[in-house]
């Protein structure tokens, strides 16, 4: 079976629907056999109080991209994806404009993926590094 990346950002976007990344205007832009890129825009509607991008947005993004992309490696029949564990550091601060969130696999086992995400402005600065496990489990009937 060949990577088909048109076809994995389409349907990536077709999850978001009626979703958290839907609410959080989260867009996949580009994936390879690898990696997956979205992008969130910053804006009043993902601040903290004092007007900077929400740490816990950054970590929305970060587990949405994440997850999605060790989907990109299940048998979509047998078997699902379940985030266990994120970590952010976040490392520079953000009022307006886009982030995009970049996940690289780590370690791609039968049954834990490890990715590492990197949010970036749109100068390539670094605004967080997040690191997410996903456990692969049998997909459960009804």
């Amino acid at each position: 079976m060949s990577f088909n990346k048109e076809e994995v950002l389409k349907k990536c976007n077709e999850w978001c629907q009626n979703t958290l990344m839907q609410t959080l205007e989260i867009e996949y832009v580009d994936a390879g056999e690898d990696f997956l890129v979205a992008t969130m825009p910053v804006n009043t509607r993902v601040h903290q109080p004092m007007g900077l991008l929400h740490g816990g947005a950054s970590v929305a993004l970060a587990e949405s991209v994440g997850s999605a992309a060790s989907i990109m490696f299940i048998n979509h029949e047998k078997q699902e994806v379940r985030g266990i564990e994120i970590s952010a550091n976040h490392l520079k601060s953000k009022r307006e404009g886009v982030v995009t969130a970049t996940a690289k696999i780590i370690h791609k086992g039968r049954s834990i993926h490890l990715w590492e995400i990197k949010i970036v402005d749109e100068q390539g600065s670094i605004i967080s590094l997040c690191k997410l496990t996903n456990m692969i489990l049998p997909k459960r009937q009804g």
